[in-house]
């Protein structure tokens, strides 16, 4: 990474929805990984609030946080040089029920003095000097941050659109556009979303999303997995979780009818919806169930075509779907829904607008595919790495410091 584009010897608070004991993955832990490399990074977890204390006060988790906050443990955890993860030692109240938004507007700002004061106490222990503020996606508890603890550069970094989720639509709508417009930069990882930031703060930029595709890259001669070795080709596969919100069940039905000589495969836990679907009743669909992450290259490997069913809405139009790297870094023809998320992949995917344009495009990705067009696919997909993803931040940075 040049000088011109890096961003180091910096120190970097990170605040946002996932803490680092969360066993699902996360970008924000990623990127955090990626900062750490040149800069001192210190990874805030949310602060406990009163619901989670009520309703899950014997898990582990918990009790770590109500020990941090009784002082009888250190909140503050060295990871690895140049990273910290900070437990907050102050609780915050649950207070999204609250309907007014002057009331509201009070409670959340003693909330976020409560946080605030936690993460100073922290910044001053580690001589955290002029900080980047980085905060993924936390609109309410953070709200106020930027005041607060008077960052040198404060980042508002927008990676899924939480508005659609009534929890977070409640106070979102009012809230979520005023923390984009006084950031003093946005970063989004689809172009969707940075072009709602957009809206907002002009200082908003796509920033790409990185991936680990190492397991995935370069996965020759695996073995067929022995559920699929019964299965006949072509076969037509989707890995991932089986969600009726983000998937279309009409659509793979018409799918596997249409073309009752193709095998539909479904990788992936089922939702009740999909479990009580009439593609269980379709001979040429074959749930397979969920599998272990390292099993999946396994299964991605035997199929012909993969596929991304989506449904267009507000869950699915802004969100980069990592999965399609994950398809194009093992070299495979990827049919997927066209989408403003979608867009960068336009060149290496085929894209449909219809039931019919999914027909089509199958038919078209088992014609047209070749080592040529398998080797196009995994150097695109290799270019969406985190410290690619990190060069765009700092890019972004650069570019609006330089602008003041």
């Amino acid at each position: 990474m040049s000088a011109i584009d890096s961003i180091q010897n910096r120190d970097i608070v990170i605040v946002g929805q996932q803490p680092w004991d969360v066993e699902i993955g996360s970008n924000c832990k990623n990127l955090a990984l990626e900062f750490s490399k040149h800069n001192r990074v210190l990874y805030v977890n949310s602060p406990l609030d009163r619901i989670t204390l009520y309703k899950q006060k014997h898990d582990a988790k918990v009790q770590k946080r109500i020990d941090v906050i009784n002082g009888k443990t250190n909140g503050l955890v060295t990871l690895q040089d140049n990273l910290w993860n900070l437990y907050p030692d102050k609780m915050i109240e649950s207070i999204n029920w609250v309907r007014g938004n002057f009331v509201y507007d009070v409670l959340n700002k003693i909330n976020n003095k409560r946080f605030a004061a936690s993460i100073s106490k922290a910044i001053k222990q580690l001589g955290f000097k002029d900080v980047i503020l980085f905060n993924d996606n936390d609109m309410f508890r953070s709200f106020y941050l930027k005041e607060l603890l008077q960052p040198d550069v404060s980042i508002y970094y927008s990676r899924d659109y939480m508005l659609y989720v009534d929890y977070w639509k409640r106070h979102g709508e009012r809230i979520e556009p005023l923390i984009i417009a006084k950031s003093d930069l946005c970063v989004a990882n689809s172009t969707y979303l940075a072009s709602y930031c957009g809206k907002y703060n002009k200082n908003s930029f796509y920033v790409g999303q990185g991936c680990d595709l190492e397991m995935f890259t370069n996965q020759t001669g695996l073995p067929v997995p022995d559920d699929l070795s019964g299965i006949s080709k072509p076969i037509i596969g989707y890995v991932g979780a089986l969600q009726s919100i983000r998937l279309d069940i009409d659509l793979l039905a018409h799918i596997a009818t249409t073309k009752p000589e193709w095998s539909i495969v479904l990788v992936g836990p089922e939702d009740n919806e999909f479990q009580a679907s009439n593609l269980h009743d379709i001979p040429n669909i074959h749930f397979l169930g969920a599998k272990p992450g390292d099993m999946l290259p396994a299964y991605i490997n035997a199929f012909n075509v993969c596929l991304n069913p989506q449904k267009v809405n507000q869950v699915t139009i802004g969100n980069y779907p990592r999965k399609i790297d994950e398809y194009l870094a093992m070299g495979k023809p990827t049919v997927a829904t066209r989408t403003e998320a979608m867009s960068v992949f336009e060149e290496h995917t085929y894209l449909c607008d219809t039931k019919e344009d999914y027909v089509n495009a199958i038919q078209k990705g088992l014609d047209e595919d070749s080592p040529e067009k398998q080797q196009e696919r995994v150097a695109f997909a290799s270019t969406h790495t985190w410290e690619n993803n990190v060069k765009a931040i700092y890019k972004a940075i650069i570019t609006v410091k330089a602008g003041n």
